[in-house]
């Protein structure tokens, strides 16, 4: 069985037929903490690079978990915090975290995160006044807090409130009526169809 794995340059993304630009999606705004120093390494790494994608059918997902929060919770709106992680970015960001715990927070650039596949989103919720509401943690927050799974336990320690439980749930209310699936370990991400069939079917930016 060849073991080669298809790959797309980042920079051929853009043209590609099968990847829409965030910028088109409808009720969607658009903030790439990896391409500013707002995030867990406290530095641009996309350096320039184009990532405001995802795969077309993600994409529209997006799209229409947008429609649906905006339908069901008048003036609020998502807010994607990444979305394509080309396989070079995902590599520099392993290695920051290497020989630590928080390896737990990545997938090994061997096996390819979904990132990478344009096939996973981070989104948070927009109030009507413009503000990230407050999901009990920030975006990238590395610590058990984060997780969906453990979120009864930490709103029975006063860890997270329930407006805190409130705010995840409609981000993952719109998310999973569109198709996503989220993770146990992060509140914000999000999977577009079998993680299996998309490694193992779909093309990786490079």
């Amino acid at each position: 069985m060849s073991t080669t794995v298809a790959m797309i340059p980042c920079e051929d993304v853009p043209q590609h037929p099968d990847f829409r630009s965030l910028l088109s999606l409808a009720n969607v705004s658009v903030d790439l903490r990896y391409a500013t120093p707002d995030n867990f390494v406290g530095r641009d790494v996309y350096g320039g690079m184009d990532c405001m994608w995802l795969r077309r059918e993600a994409a529209d997902a997006v799209e229409k978990a947008a429609a649906w929060l905006a339908s069901h919770r008048p003036g609020y709106t998502l807010r994607v915090l990444d979305a394509l992680r080309p396989q070079r970015v995902q590599e520099v960001l392993w290695n920051e975290l290497a020989g630590t715990p928080l390896t737990m927070y990545l997938a090994n650039p061997e096996r390819g995160s979904i990132h990478s596949f344009g096939m996973a989103v981070d989104l948070t919720i927009i109030d009507p006044q413009g503000m990230e509401v407050d999901m009990g943690t920030g975006f990238d927050e590395m610590t058990l807090s984060s997780h969906p799974e453990y979120e009864v336990e930490h709103l029975a320690q006063g860890l997270l409130t329930a407006a805190h439980l409130t705010e995840r749930g409609w981000l993952r209310a719109a998310m999973r009526q569109a198709g996503f699936h989220g993770i146990s370990t992060e509140w914000w991400h999000f999977d577009f169809g079998d993680r299996v069939a998309v490694r193992r079917d779909l093309p990786r930016v490079l």
